[in-house]
């Protein structure tokens, strides 16, 4: 039986876990959950009982239900290890860690629909964009000095083959060109974007190839 991915085709965390199944070569199905239409399909009673944080993605294996994209990720590592997705050295492995982690807890958060609609709907701040922008140049200028630093050049963010750090970068990459960020600050990062683009596996990862993508 194949893996059930609860997913939006515009969460960026729904997406980080696409291309590490993607990556790893490994057949799931996609059972979308539009987090706008009708209030939110995340706050639906059935869904709430697999997650009651209400928040995608999830992912059912069998009869066991995981939430949380660097939680699933990793599951996924320890499971199918084949292709990894982190080196075998310690110390790199926390490298790779630490580029995730940067993103999933430094800049998405401040970043997440939940957090905009708070901004929006309590305090009267209309200008989304201008706070969306703020976080993700502060957050890419610490990542791409931490890349120029890197023990580890090569085409992706670490070395030559992709890892779990670059599905994390290319989410937030796609959402900072959907908001219009200035990337030219950031040669690295859009280089490393460029080159994940050009694997199948990020490619079909990506939100306008989704089931329930939409314009």
């Amino acid at each position: 039986m194949s893996l059930i991915l609860y997913s939006y085709f515009r969460s960026s965390a729904a997406y980080r876990v696409r291309i590490a199944l993607n990556l790893k070569n490994i057949d799931y199905q996609i059972r979308p959950v539009h987090l706008l239409k009708n209030g939110g399909e995340q706050f639906n009673a059935d869904y709430l009982a697999l997650n009651p944080q209400g928040r995608v993605p999830v992912l059912v294996e069998q009869d066991q239900v995981l939430t949380q994209s660097s939680a699933i990720i990793e599951y996924l590592e320890e499971i199918y290890p084949v292709p990894p997705l982190l080196p075998t050295d310690p110390i790199a492995r926390a490298y790779v860690r630490s580029l995730a982690q940067m993103i999933a807890c430094d800049i998405h958060p401040l970043n997440n629909l939940r957090v905009l609609n708070y901004l929006k709907n309590t305090f009267n701040h209309d200008q989304k964009q201008v706070w969306y922008i703020h976080w993700i140049l502060e957050g890419f200028a610490a990542l791409e000095m931490r890349l120029q630093k890197s023990d580890y050049p090569g085409l992706f963010c670490f070395g030559d083959v992709p890892s779990m750090a670059d599905a994390f970068l290319i989410p937030q990459v796609y959402n900072a060109l959907r908001f219009d960020c200035e990337m030219e600050s950031f040669p690295l990062i859009s280089a490393i974007y460029h080159n994940c683009m050009q694997e199948t596996a990020f490619q079909n990862a990506a939100p306008e190839n989704q089931p329930d993508a939409e314009p």
